[in-house]
């Protein structure tokens, strides 16, 4: 595998700044093209064989190795591939996790732990905000001291970075209480203290892979003691069976595997990190020294590293920013619909050049549009 960190893309490659499903190494996708049809000289693709075989399992297994030594999972952690993405996760945690009297408090900082409380109180009736910054749209995370945590709380969920809304918790800190974490949008390209959590999970398709693919991380403890509830809803049902217990998402898991492995040859999660740094702050940058014609409404402390948002003076010269950067191959930069403006989703394998392309531009439209 070609494991150069900033291989510079082919020519016809675009700039991909989407915010999922994400940009991935042209040497990963070269490998996967290259094994597609014809997988290790078995005469079929490894998507057409028995998810039994021996073909298959290596690759699974493989990927699960890597997602413990990548992410430093401790052994009293369960690694679960699932189907269904994070969305599934807003119903599976609090019917795994939390008894169904319990209280359960939630951190909304944006739209996805909005849709994450709103499964939640369907199942368990005494699901509460802990905090939220709808009344200051959004733009910011809460400080410890913001939180209003009930008694006989048994976790507290967060939204580690909201894809949206361009913000991020910058820390993890100690509620005082178990923590669930949604980490779709900047998994594997920041360290976490384990200490703190029961589970944390994500879909892959926003930094690790292709769509199709949840990744679950849940402490052992709680399998034994979770609610009765159906086979696949059943954490421990996938925790007993490795992952195997019905027909896995092969061909996201086998992306993913690959994709892990260009993230161990170039630095691991530490070298993910200093990645995203780098590179959001080159678009942060940007922004700052236009004198204003790109604006960021986000609180500087609170700033995705990874989907970062900007606004101009009208919704008229977005519209072409929009169209000038498309003719130039930057795609994917427009604002989710829900909120508008523009957005730059620079997951872990987005190239520096594609970023510093970026910023050249953003400069150039500036002068000839100011």
């Amino acid at each position: 595998m070609n494991t150069a960190i900033d291989t510079i893309a082919p020519q016809f490659r675009a700039y991909n700044f989407c915010a999922g499903p994400c940009a991935l190494p042209v040497s990963v996708l070269e490998e996967l093209s290259a094994e597609l049809v014809d997988y290790k000289g078995t005469g079929m693709s490894l998507i057409e064989m028995s998810h039994r075989g021996p073909e298959y399992d290596a690759v699974h297994h493989d990927a699960l190795d890597r997602f413990r030594r990548l992410f430093a999972v401790p052994e009293d952690f369960s690694i679960l591939l699932l189907q269904g993405g994070a969305t599934l996760q807003f119903a599976m945690v609090p019917m795994n996790v939390a008894q169904p009297d319990d209280h359960i408090g939630y951190v909304v900082g944006g739209t996805w732990g909005k849709k994450a409380v709103a499964d939640a109180k369907i199942l368990r009736p005494n699901t509460y905000e802990a905090w939220s910054g709808a009344d200051e749209g959004f733009r910011a995370m809460p400080t410890l001291d913001q939180l209003s945590i009930r008694d006989n709380t048994r976790y507290l969920h967060v939204t580690s970075n909201e894809t949206i809304g361009g913000i991020r918790m910058s820390d993890f800190e100690d509620p005082g209480v178990r923590v669930v974490a949604d980490m779709s949008s900047d998994y594997l390209s920041r360290p976490i203290p384990w200490d703190l959590f029961d589970v944390v999970y994500g879909g892959a398709q926003k930094n690790l892979g292709p769509a199709g693919l949840a990744v679950v991380f849940v402490r052992n403890s709680i399998l034994d003691a979770a609610p009765k509830n159906p086979a696949y809803l059943t954490y421990k049902t996938h925790a007993d069976a490795d992952s195997l217990a019905n027909t896995p998402p092969v061909f996201p898991i086998w992306a993913t595997g690959k994709m892990l492995a260009w993230m161990e040859a170039n630095g691991g999660v530490e070298g993910m990190q200093s990645r995203a740094v780098r590179r959001s702050s080159m678009v942060y940058s940007a922004i700052e020294s236009s004198d204003g014609f790109y604006k960021s409404p986000v609180n500087p402390a609170d700033r995705s590293h990874t989907n970062i948002v900007f606004r101009l003076s009208s919704e008229e010269l977005e519209k072409q920013f929009l169209a000038a950067a498309e003719a130039e191959n930057f795609l994917f930069l427009k604002g989710h619909r829900s909120v508008g403006g523009i957005r730059a989703s620079v997951y872990n394998a987005t190239p520096d050049e594609s970023v510093q392309a970026l910023t050249d531009f953003m400069a150039g439209f500036a002068s000839k549009a100011g």
